[in-house]
């Protein structure tokens, strides 16, 4: 089988174009595709729209230097974990020191000869992808042996209902978001959408010890014929909050209870955002809002629950922040109402998730910043 050949990317930046265009050369001739930048922001402008295998910068430019350049990189989720070498005419150790606290991979002087410049970094960069795949595929087969998923692979079918989800990991590597739907009697199912706090593969694992003690807690509120969901976020929360290896990590959690028979939803959360609430009947959007703490921050907490009739057509919407955060410039902004108005312009009283799914699939263009989910309910009519 024929191999592909791979051609790596890096960026370089410099102020000094005649070092920049000797440098570029140098690297486009050991075959890399090489991006050039006079300036810090000139780079950033370029990062917000590509990636790179590695980023050799300058250290000393006008208005903004390497190190305040290397801030801006480790405070996007989507660049922190580029390899970033510093390009300087110091050998002063104070300065070294600054950069390798900002976890700079290592330091260039400039007189290095260019050909040991570019074999450098050509073996920082293979060693970094070599522990990166390593790292991945170890985590990979150990989830393959125990056939844990924090996502289910599909939604279940509820009379008189339509549930559909949607969930992407933050750059391919499952993190903290969870999904479960628990069916326990003919006439009650639940669902449950959770974040844990933390990123990538330690908020993933966390996640599973979460989802199992919400399981535990309805399937033992069953048994009791105590169906509340806020009478069981609240024995979640004291169980986390007393348990030594989660007693410190903290989640959101919407937990929405169906009575298939009653035809209602209740619903309650724990540090969530709002559920959104679609009216078919007056075609207008609102807000449950929960007052709910985190899990794992009291265990006195309380958990208050907010009951909806759904009519035919109605629809709910549970999501967690990272459908409302994007990157924008050196820091994460959250914009909720701006969703929400958008969920406004797409719902319909007919099923409206294809529609909220393309929606969301046009805005990936967008720098994701964290684990996107949502989950949809809709109230279908009855079938004449």
């Amino acid at each position: 089988m024929l191999q592909t050949h791979v051609i790596k990317k890096i960026l370089l930046v410099d102020d000094n174009v005649l070092f920049l265009k000797m440098l570029s050369r140098a690297f486009e001739k050991a075959g890399f595709a090489c991006t050039t930048c006079e300036s810090a922001a000139a780079a950033i402008d370029y990062l917000r729209k590509e990636t790179t295998d590695a980023i050799l910068s300058d250290y000393q430019m006008p208005e903004m230097d390497g190190l305040e350049f290397r801030r801006y990189v480790l405070s996007q989720p989507a660049l922190q974990n580029i390899p970033f070498i510093f390009l300087t005419n110091f050998s002063d150790q104070d300065v070294m020191t600054k950069g390798l606290d900002l976890q700079a991979v290592d330091y260039v002087l400039k007189d290095t000869p260019v050909n040991v410049i570019v074999s450098k970094l050509n073996n920082l960069i293979e060693t970094f992808s070599k522990q990166r795949e390593l790292s991945e595929l170890e985590i990979k087969k150990a989830v393959s042996a125990l056939n844990i998923k924090s996502v289910p692979q599909s939604a279940p079918q509820i009379k008189g209902y339509e549930i559909n989800f949607w969930h992407q990991s933050f750059q391919d590597i499952p993190g903290g978001d969870f999904i479960d739907f628990i069916t326990v009697t003919d006439r009650f199912s639940f669902i449950v959408l959770g974040d844990v706090m933390g990123k990538k593969w330690m908020a993933w694992f966390l996640s599973f010890s979460f989802l199992s003690y919400v399981r535990a807690a309805v399937r033992f509120g069953v048994l009791s014929e105590e169906y509340s969901p806020a009478s069981i976020l609240q024995k979640v929360n004291q169980i986390i909050c007393y348990d030594e290896a989660l007693k410190d990590i903290l989640s959101s959690l919407s937990l929405l209870m169906i009575d298939h028979e009653a035809n209602k939803v209740v619903y309650a959360g724990a540090g969530d955002l709002p559920v959104v609430h679609y009216n078919a009947k007056a075609k207008t959007v609102s807000t449950l809002n929960s007052s709910g703490l985190l899990l794992g921050l009291f265990p006195t907490a309380t958990y208050d629950e907010i009951e909806v009739e759904l009519e035919d057509g109605d629809q709910l919407f549970i999501f967690t922040d990272g459908m409302i955060d994007y990157s924008a410039g050196e820091e994460t902004k959250t914009d909720y109402k701006k969703f929400v108005d958008r969920l406004q312009h797409i719902a319909t009283p007919e099923n409206s998730f294809i529609k909220l799914k393309d929606y969301i699939l046009s805005q990936q263009a967008a720098a994701q910043v964290d684990d996107c989910s949502i989950i949809h309910l809709y109230k279908a009519p009855e079938k004449l």
